[in-house]
């Protein structure tokens, strides 16, 4: 790549990135405009931690009717931790504490997934102790005027033992809890192979009236990821989703909310989630019933999105049901896309998802035929050389044709270099003389950057990468090389590719800071997942190859296209 190229390229990056970020600012101004109108139609209690309403809903539900829950209706989220007793629940793929301190989720460990720096212990994506506070409530809520009680996470709930371990196919853990005549039993139900768990709450009404009151979930966490790179921004933080709106998917940043909390937002179907690289957890309730969603900050430096749901009245004498559903585990496409629709969304490859999602199904498929992703990786960035082969060659062909005539160039720098006007015009006529684009070296790069950004997004996105071997020293693609060995390798092969580049045009200063360039990325690369260092060292290989190949022929004479 020459000087003018590189430059090209530069600003070819940094227009994306500010279109990025202002496609991010104007979303978050039209949220905030959505927000306002939101409070504006929907009253919310006075009370900064309360809950919001929703509106009502026509579904059914056995052994119930549904109707609207007013604005009083205030279930309080928690500020401060309570603890009674802990009940340890250990599936095929998850190890989770249950407190019965309102039977929140409050540690959950992934057993298929090891810990950032001890791969030998299970990745802890939940907790209510330490620097990390994150945990999955919910409870039930009622009017402030209703004369029957309903248990929220603030209540304790009565268990008959503290430790389940699956051992079939299902595994079930009630609590109960009973006041008033009113008795609930809330259930976690666990299924082998799955992240995904049934939250049901059985509402026995013995009382001499009906009962009233909806099912609410929300998610609760502190801005600490143990996970964060400062050199690869991710997302970590709460997201909405709305099918019928316009913006689907929106996040809600932590920085956001503590100036514009979301609260009223009515939705059919939908979900709310907190996600970080790699992994979520999201609250999926009923998708044919209009649910109310919200996301707020708290006291202590900890941040809440939930949902509150239909009302349901229990008749006299009468038995009813509330369930929701909850998913605690990776950013898998396939399956966070069969749980609710736009739930693999969390997946964010950005607004280069069109490009991604067909990436990230074609180096799946090569995985599945030869089980290492390393592998998977340089055949999908062969695949990827060979589909722009003939772009490539477009390319290096213009490349190699100025550093054929670099002398001619030199001979005009040196005769017209005091006078630039001159100069451009001489190099010019050079150009249109011997039918050379100076351009054409620049802009079949461009074509291929949006592919370069999609698979970078891919291979810092999929959990696949997470800790995958490739081989030798490299045991995890998403980490850095720990040796730095391929970095350097992309260096060289940076510096080489350089070589083959025309230099004629620069002047001594452009020359200073071209030669500067491979030690540049290399320093940058440093820090970059191996998976992505890996992609663009077997891409530098496979264009120096490509490169000199067809500047030997031009230096030859024998390519006269």
């Amino acid at each position: 790549m020459n000087m003018r190229s590189f430059w090209w390229l530069a600003l070819a990056f940094t227009l994306t990135w500010i279109w990025l970020e202002w496609m991010q600012f104007t979303a978050q101004k039209e949220q905030q405009t959505l927000q306002s109108s939101a409070a504006q139609e929907v009253p919310v209690a006075s009370n900064n931690t309360a809950v919001p309403s929703v509106g009502s809903s026509a579904s059914a539900v056995p052994g119930a009717n549904i109707g609207t829950v007013g604005n009083e209706a205030v279930p309080v989220i928690a500020e401060t931790i309570g603890s009674a007793q802990r009940i340890t629940v250990t599936t095929d793929l998850l190890d989770l504490v249950i407190d019965t301190q309102g039977g929140d989720i409050r540690d959950a460990k992934l057993l298929g997934y090891g810990a950032t720096e001890d791969h030998s212990q299970p990745f802890q994506l939940m907790s209510d102790k330490g620097p990390l506070i994150y945990m999955a409530q919910n409870g039930l809520a009622v009017q402030k005027s209703a004369a029957l009680p309903a248990p929220t996470h603030k209540d304790v709930w009565q268990t008959t033992q503290t430790n389940y371990v699956m051992s079939g196919d299902t595994l079930e853990v009630p609590m109960t809890w009973e006041k008033d005549g009113i008795k609930v039993t809330k259930t976690y139900k666990f299924t082998k192979g799955s992240h995904l768990i049934d939250v049901v709450y059985k509402v026995d009404n013995n009382a001499a009236e009906n009962w009233s009151g909806s099912m609410y979930s929300q998610l609760v966490r502190n801005r600490y990821n143990p996970e964060d790179n400062w050199m690869m921004y991710t997302y970590t933080g709460p997201v909405l989703y709305d099918g019928n709106a316009e913006e689907q998917y929106v996040k809600h940043s932590f920085d956001d909310l503590t100036t514009q909390a979301v609260s009223g937002k009515a939705v059919t179907g939908g979900w709310a989630a907190m996600i970080q690289q790699y992994f979520l957890t999201a609250i999926v309730p009923a998708q044919n019933v209009q649910n109310n969603y919200y996301a707020k900050p708290l006291e202590g430096g900890n941040f809440a999105v939930g949902v509150v749901e239909p009302l349901v009245t229990v008749p006299a004498g009468a038995s009813g049901q509330l369930s929701s559903q909850l998913y605690i585990g990776p950013e898998l496409q396939d399956v966070l896309a069969d749980i609710a629709p736009g739930l693999e969304l969390t997946i964010d490859y950005g607004v280069l998802t069109f490009l991604a999602e067909p990436i990230f199904w074609l180096l799946k498929q090569i995985h599945n035929l030869v089980g290492n992703w390393g592998v998977a990786i340089i055949l999908l960035t062969i695949l990827i050389k060979l589909v722009f082969y003939k772009l490539s060659e477009t390319s290096y062909r213009s490349m190699a044709r100025l550093r054929k005539f670099q002398p001619k160039l030199q001979q005009l720098k040196e005769n017209y270099g005091d006078d630039k006007v001159i100069f451009q015009q001489k190099m010019m006529k050079l150009y249109k003389e011997e039918k050379i684009n100076p351009l054409g070296g620049c802009l079949p790069i461009l074509i291929q950057m949006p592919v370069f950004i999609a698979l970078y997004w891919v291979l810092l996105y999929s959990v696949e990468m997470r800790q995958a071997p490739f081989m030798l020293w490299i045991q995890d693609l998403s980490a850095m090389d720990p040796y730095f060995i391929l970095p350097v390798l992309m260096g060289v092969t940076m510096y080489i590719q350089q070589q083959l580049n025309p230099s004629a045009m620069m002047d001594e200063m452009q020359q200073k800071v071209f030669k500067l360039l491979p030690f540049i990325f290399t320093f940058f690369f440093l820090w970059f997942p191996a998976g992505l260092v890996l992609y663009w060292l077997v891409n530098n290989i496979l264009s120096v190859g490509q490169q000199y190949y067809i500047t030997k022929k031009i230096e030859a004479g024998e390519d006269k296209k």
